[in-house]
C-alpha cells in the first residue's frame, strides 16, 4: 500500500484527499472534534509539500438528496480555525464541477466539495461518478480508514482511474490494527464490551486464536452469567445466544485462550439509581447490572499487568451514569498506568470506548485511539476491507 510521503513531487498537485468528517453535530455545531483533529497531520503535510488540496467527505445519511442540516459547512469552518487558513465550501453540483473551476485564487490551498451522500451514486460505488471525482485532480488520497470497509465510489471505484495512495492516519490505523493481530508482542489480552455479543461473535473468534486473555464485560458478559445459571434480572440480554457462548468456550479451550467474565457485579433497580455490588449468585429480578464490581476490576488490572499487549473495545459498564463508570475508568487508568511506563502497546476503539477516553482526558496515553467503528471492527473479523484492498 503506497503511502503518501512515497509521492516524490506533490508540488501545485491537485489532490483528492478523502477523509472522514461524519462528526456529531447539535444544531450546527460540532460537539466532538476528535475526527477533524486526527487528519490535521495529513493536511499540514500536503501544504508543507505545496500541493491544493480538494477534501472530500459526507455527513450523516441523506440517501442522495440535498439537506441543509447535513452540510459539511461547520466541518469548514472548523477546519479554518485549526489550520489558520481560508477554505472555500463549493456547494455547487459536484457532476458540473471541472478541475479547472475548483482553485478561484492563484493562492487558494484548499478546497472542501459539498456532501458526496448528496449523491445517490457515491453510496452506490458508481463507475461514472467515480470517474468524474477522479478527474478532477492528480492524485488521490484516502485517510478515511472508518470509511474503508464501504464500496462507495470515493473509497473503491475511484482507484481504477487515478494514482491512489493512504494518507498518514489511514496507514497509522492499519499499523496499530496489524501490531494488534499479526506482530504480536506476548502476553495478548482483549477487553470485549458492547450491548450484544452476536455482533461480536467473529471478532472473538478470529481474536481467540490469536490472543491470550479475552475479557467480556458490557451487556455481553450478562448473556454469559446467564449461559452460567445465574440470576440477571432486568438486565440487558440478547436471545439464542447459547450456541454462540458454547462455541466461544469450546474454540478458547482448544487454543488455550482464557475467556474472563465478572465475577462480581454493580447493581441498580434503574439506570440512575444508586449503585450496589453484588455477588452474582445475590442478584434479584428486578434489578440491572450496570458494571463490573470490586473483584473483577483487580483481576482485569492484574491481566493488564501481565499483558503486553491490550485492545479495549466496549466499556464494562453504563458509563453515561458516573455511579456506573468505575470499571470502565479503573481499566482505563491501568493502560494509562503500564503505557506510562512504555510496558505496553495499547489500542482502543469504538464509539463508546472513545467518548469515555475523551472524557478522561487520557486519549494521548494509549498508542493509538481508533474513531473507525465497522472498519475497525470488520478488520479484527479478518476481513478484507474494499478501501484498503483498492489500496494495494
Amino acid at each position: 500500500m503506497r503511502n503518501i510521503k512515497d509521492e516524490p513531487n506533490l508540488n501545485q498537485k491537485k489532490v483528492l484527499l478523502r477523509l472522514d468528517l461524519n462528526v456529531p453535530l447539535n444544531n450546527g455545531k460540532i460537539t466532538d472534534t476528535t475526527r477533524i483533529d486526527k487528519i490535521l497531520p495529513t493536511i499540514k503535510f500536503l501544504l508543507k509539500n505545496n500541493a491544493k488540496i480538494i477534501i472530500l467527505s459526507h455527513i450523516g445519511r441523506p440517501k442522495g438528496k440535498v439537506i441543509e442540516e447535513l452540510s459539511l459547512k461547520p466541518i469548514c469552518e472548523s477546519l479554518e480555525n485549526k489550520l489558520n487558513q481560508d477554505i472555500r465550501l463549493i456547494s455547487k453540483n459536484i457532476k458540473e464541477l471541472k478541475s479547472a473551476d475548483l482553485f478561484d485564487a492563484h493562492n487558494e490551498k484548499i478546497v472542501i466539495l459539498e456532501n458526496l451522500r448528496f449523491y445517490e451514486e457515491e453510496e452506490k460505488n458508481d463507475n461514472v461518478f467515480a470517474k468524474h471525482l477522479a478527474s478532477l485532480a492528480d492524485i488521490y488520497v484516502n485517510d478515511a480508514f472508518s470509511c474503508s470497509h464501504r464500496s462507495h465510489a470515493s473509497i473503491l471505484e475511484i482507484t481504477k482511474f487515478i494514482s491512489s495512495y493512504a494518507g498518514l492516519q489511514l496507514s497509522l490505523e492499519i499499523n496499530a490494527l496489524n501490531k494488534i493481530t499479526s506482530e504480536i508482542q506476548r502476553p495478548v489480552t482483549c477487553i470485549i464490551g458492547g450491548s450484544k455479543i452476536s455482533t461480536k461473535i467473529n471478532i472473538i473468534k478470529n481474536l481467540i486464536t490469536k490472543f491470550d486473555n479475552i475479557i467480556i464485560v458490557g451487556g455481553m458478559a450478562n448473556n454469559i452469567l446467564k449461559y452460567k445459571g445465574y440470576e440477571i434480572g432486568k438486565s440487558i440480554q440478547e436471545n439464542n445466544c447459547d450456541q454462540i457462548i458454547e462455541e466461544i468456550f469450546f474454540v478458547s479451550k482448544k487454543e488455550k485462550c482464557k475467556v474472563i467474565y465478572p465475577e462480581d457485579v454493580l447493581v441498580g433497580k434503574d439506570l440512575h439509581g444508586l449503585p450496589e455490588t453484588k455477588e452474582l449468585d445475590n442478584i434479584s429480578k428486578d434489578e440491572l447490572i450496570l458494571d463490573i464490581g470490586p473483584k473483577t476490576i483487580k483481576i482485569i488490572n492484574q491481566l493488564i499487568e501481565e499483558s503486553n499487549t491490550i485492545l479495549w473495545n466496549g466499556p464494562a459498564g453504563y458509563f453515561e451514569n458516573p455511579s456506573f463508570s468505575k470499571g470502565s475508568v479503573e481499566i482505563a487508568k491501568k493502560i494509562v498506568e503500564k503505557n506510562k511506563e512504555n510496558k505496553i502497546f495499547s489500542v482502543a476503539g469504538g464509539g463508546d470506548t472513545v467518548a469515555l477516553l475523551n472524557k478522561m482526558g487520557v486519549t494521548s496515553h494509549f498508542n493509538f485511539v481508533s474513531t473507525a467503528g465497522g472498519a475497525f471492527l470488520e478488520y479484527l473479523e479478518g476481513k478484507e476491507l474494499p478501501g484498503i484492498k483498492a489500496l494495494n
